[in-house]
């Protein structure tokens, strides 16, 4: 049982760490799981967009899906579902125009303005907060693909036993945490399964898209910062590449408004401090990072002194 869909989100992301440091896209499938999806993004450090896909419904059955569209034209036809039903073109075309609209409308409405997320040769996770009988997530699947995704991950926090067979080969991996024998609704595993509202999917996109604008502050940035305060002491192990500094990433807390530079278990003693509101510049104190020279700098030497945060604060406009 889940508590609601952030909880669910954290815990599927636990499971999905295997994919952190990929070339990977977050998918959230609409409405409902963007929430579940953020979640699954800010954990593995990844870009969050939404996959808005239609399913076409065969005219006198609209529950039979006889194949999908998604943006930028993909359309996915299952022939034989089109046969069996005696659908012609021309139905199919009726279908695809009504569809089409819904699908602009949604992708206008979710991204306002922001551009789909490309996918060409890169690792597409499609999260939904549950599956009932797959459809959806196996059309958003075939999109994926079909927007030039090298691989695909379904990943989900609860769907019915088997259910790979109902989704088949249109994912690459499959992960579910809970696959219960007794299924008959994905809201019978949350404690809190209330409609996922259009604001809520706005709020969870602009949210990532702000954390992945703020974690864009380079080391050239503060090397850059550094340096115009006479700092010639600066750290250049801060503008290494990951490989170049054997285990140190750089993780972007955008809620803490601080960049921290992490060092993993065998490059023991680095911190990197970055403290925005003082214009502090970045200093790495380390004591044998391996391949890096050690650098004994005083921390308390590169802090603005009172006179600086006085010239600072003198120049801020003030409330009249």
């Amino acid at each position: 049982m889940f508590a609601d869909r952030v909880d669910a989100g954290r815990r599927l992301a636990e499971k999905l760490q295997h994919l952190r440091g990929e070339d990977l896209v977050v998918l959230g499938l609409p409405r409902g799981g963007v929430p579940v999806a953020y979640e699954v993004a800010t954990a593995l450090n990844a870009p969050l967009d939404v996959i808005v896909v239609r399913k076409l419904g065969v005219p006198s059955q609209p529950e039979l899906g006889m194949g999908a569209i998604g943006e930028d034209g993909v359309r996915i036809i299952n022939s034989e579902v089109m046969r069996m039903a005696a659908v012609n073109e021309s139905e199919l075309e009726r279908v695809v125009q009504r569809e089409q609209v819904e699908l602009e409308r949604r992708a206008s409405r979710f991204r306002r303005g922001r551009p789909r997320m490309p996918l060409s040769g890169r690792t597409a996770l499609v999260v939904d907060d549950g599956i009932a009988t797959g459809s959806t997530a196996r059309a958003a699947c075939q999109v994926a693909r079909a927007h030039g995704a090298a691989r695909v991950v379904l990943g989900v926090p609860v769907a019915p036993l088997g259910w790979t067979i109902d989704v088949g080969e249109d994912a690459d991996e499959f992960v579910c945490l809970e696959t219960p024998r007794a299924f008959f609704a994905i809201s019978q595993f949350y404690g809190d399964f209330t409609q996922t509202t259009d604001d809520e999917v706005i709020s969870c996109l602009e949210r990532s898209a702000s954390a992945a604008t703020s974690s864009t502050v380079s080391a050239a940035a503060v090397r850059e910062a550094a340096v115009s305060r006479g700092n010639d002491r600066y750290d250049p192990m801060v503008e290494a590449e990951r490989e170049e500094a054997n285990g140190v990433e750089l993780f972007e807390d955008a809620s803490a408004g601080q960049v921290l530079l992490v060092a993993r278990e065998e490059a023991q003693g680095v911190e990197l401090f970055e403290d925005p509101d003082a214009v502090m510049p970045a200093t790495a104190l380390r004591q044998g990072a391996p391949g890096h020279e050690s650098f004994g700098g005083d921390l308390a030497a590169f802090r603005p002194d009172e006179e600086e945060i006085r010239e600072r604060e003198s120049d801020e406009p003030r409330e009249s």
